[in-house]
């Protein structure tokens, strides 16, 4: 396993990181305790040091089963965790003003429940979960946060940006008050090179990457005869068409780059961590077939320019969250 800096943090992280969200039961089906524990273990056997959780996953049900591995194995585990914001609302709206989603006593509280959740005494990167602009230099956060580096509970501080708005954190970016941003950045979605990329070079901050793979559409296992449990995310994600417009880009891409569908996974994650800025990604690995096939990834290698270059020409301005 190769490792990078995460940003000014200074941390090595693995290039592969572990996506816990799958494993808190909350929005997917078919989590099982015993198979996520074998996989988060199986992943730290190949080299994987970073995991991202939330205390929103599953009701902190994500957070207690990566700190109970973290805390059985004696290797370091860095693991980024997230607030939740206050009124409930993802992504953050406009004009919504951050005293009703980060106020500092729902900060101190909710970082105090996930240490409780994690079972440990800090949290290397904690996180807003949702972020607008609009919060810089406004309400009590920052002296929340503040305070919570002082205690030693957190380490460092990132903000998850809402999906697909790179740009909506470059005011934060500029401030010096943040060390990692986590950003939606796949073959699909390369927005976040334009800007928000070049920006966290600028200042030295961490890129941790999320939805690498578009949450299946880029693993080539997506055809029109894919079916979804109801209560799965992704039989709304994937609704309608969608299905074959995503199956027809992804033959695209294939035809394009003159690979196999079973090479497309591997392909995506390289894409991204072709990028300098990026310091780790962190695809949802429920299984150890998944953690054995992403880990073999971050070998420090990225995609040949040629292959790059071909991929470019592939991105799509799409946002399958929205009703």
């Amino acid at each position: 396993m190769n490792f990078r800096t995460l940003g000014r943090t200074g941390l090595n992280v693995s290039e592969i990181g572990y996506g816990a969200w799958g494993i808190g039961k909350t929005g997917w089906i078919g989590a099982n305790d015993d198979e996520s524990i074998k996989a988060l273990n199986r992943a730290i056997d190949l080299g994987l040091n970073f995991i991202d959780t939330a205390l929103g996953y599953g009701d902190g049900h994500s957070e207690q089963l990566v700190g109970r591995v973290a805390r059985e194995r004696s290797e370091t585990i860095r693991i980024a965790t997230k607030i939740p914001p206050k009124n409930g609302q993802w992504p953050a709206g406009a004009g919504v003003p951050v005293e009703e989603t980060f106020p500092a006593d729902h900060i101190v509280s909710c970082t105090e429940q996930s240490l409780r959740n994690l079972g440990m005494e800090s949290i290397d990167v904690q996180q807003f979960h949702v972020w607008s602009d609009e919060w810089v230099g406004k309400g009590d956060w920052l002296e929340a946060v503040s305070r919570l580096k002082e205690q030693g509970k957190i380490r460092h501080f990132g903000v998850s940006i809402n999906d697909f708005q790179p740009e909506n954190a470059i005011k934060l970016i500029e401030s010096g008050v943040v060390d990692t941003v986590q950003v939606i950045y796949n073959v699909f979605e390369q927005s976040p090179e334009d800007v928000l990329l070049p920006a966290c070079e600028k200042h030295n901050v961490g890129v941790i990457v999320r939805v690498p793979l578009d949450e299946g559409g880029l693993t080539g296992a997506i055809t029109t005869e894919t079916e979804f449990d109801p209560g799965d995310f992704r039989s709304n994600y994937f609704r309608g068409d969608r299905k074959q417009v995503v199956y027809d880009k992804v033959q695209n891409i294939l035809g394009d780059l003159g690979i196999a569908k079973e090479q497309l996974a591997e392909t995506a994650l390289r894409y991204v961590l072709s990028h300098p800025a990026v310091s780790t990604v962190i695809p949802g690995m429920r299984s150890v077939r998944n953690v054995e096939r992403n880990c073999r990834v971050g070998d420090g290698r990225g995609l040949p320019a040629e292959q790059v270059a071909k991929l470019k020409k592939h991105r799509w301005l799409r946002n399958f969250y929205k009703a």
